[in-house]
């Protein structure tokens, strides 16, 4: 049960970053501060299937985290959920197209190896 709930939060919490990343990239930058201005924003930012999505996600891997912290220990449910971090590096490079240098794709790797290490 404890690993079924690791995956539930590490997925929906990396699609809802994905998915909230990607709303924001198609609204485009915010340049304008003035309060009309930022009412504007909201309004398109509330009519956005992406951002709704992505709140939806980030809700259920709170909820799914929570309750893996009602069955677990904290020392494990805090470094296993760590696996989001690959799973979000993955989607940032494939489905959001962004480039990962190898840096980056070594930090996630080890965050892999962490995670293996906690399952022996």
């Amino acid at each position: 049960m404890n690993w079924l709930l690791v995956a539930i939060v590490a997925l929906t919490s990396s699609l809802g970053d994905a998915l909230q990343t990607l709303g924001m990239k198609l609204h485009g930058e915010i340049h304008d501060f003035r309060p009309g201005a930022l009412v504007g924003v909201l309004r398109r930012l509330v009519r956005s299937w992406h951002l709704g999505l992505s709140l939806l996600l980030l809700a259920v891997s709170f909820g799914a985290f929570l309750l893996l912290l009602s069955i677990a220990d904290l020392s494990f449910a805090v470094p296993a959920t760590a696996v989001e971090y690959v799973s979000t590096t993955l989607l940032a490079r494939y489905l959001l197209g962004e480039k990962v240098n190898w840096r980056r794709w070594t930090g996630a790797g080890l965050v892999a190896c962490g995670v293996v290490l906690l399952a022996l």
